[in-house]
């Protein structure tokens, strides 16, 4: 295992067990306290630090590139096609993800949504977060008219 893969497995790990509390025990205290700090999604944008800083030429080049909107796209799809920025790409992704789900995750809490709304919500909003939140609204819309 070399540090891209040990970048996109902590990541992942990271932000399991806030997941595994919002998504089945949503209203425990624990859960509650672990989701108030920033500890849910610091540690995969602290990778995506580290990721970024072992190779600060990359994200020069990449930088460079943007210049011409023309060179935008080949410029991410150059840095996403190697390991690294398919790590860092990932750590942001988990970073962001998680984010997300804890905003579904609240707002079904202050709404007393059901329990199976929760669940859609959080359990998309982490697996497939596009359609974790297109769900959540229409869910929690449908709940609360």
């Amino acid at each position: 295992m070399d540090a891209y893969d040990l970048a996109f497995f902590l990541s992942t790990m990271w932000v399991g067990p806030f997941w595994i509390g919002m998504l089945v025990f949503p209203d425990h205290e624990k859960t509650h306290d672990a989701m108030s700090g920033p500890w849910f999604f610091l540690g995969p944008i602290l990778i995506w630090w580290a990721l970024m800083a072992s190779n600060p030429q990359a994200l020069i080049d990449f930088s460079k590139e943007t210049m011409a909107p023309s060179g935008i796209l080949e410029g991410l799809a150059d840095l996403l096609a190697t390991r690294a920025g398919a790590a860092a790409a990932w750590a942001h992704f988990v970073a962001g993800d998680i984010v997300v789900t804890r905003w579904m995750w609240k707002r079904c809490l202050e709404r007393d949504c059901e329990r199976w709304i929760t669940t859609v919500s959080v359990f998309f909003g982490v697996m497939l977060m596009p359609v974790g939140v297109a769900l959540h609204l229409a869910l929690v819309r449908e709940n609360t008219d």
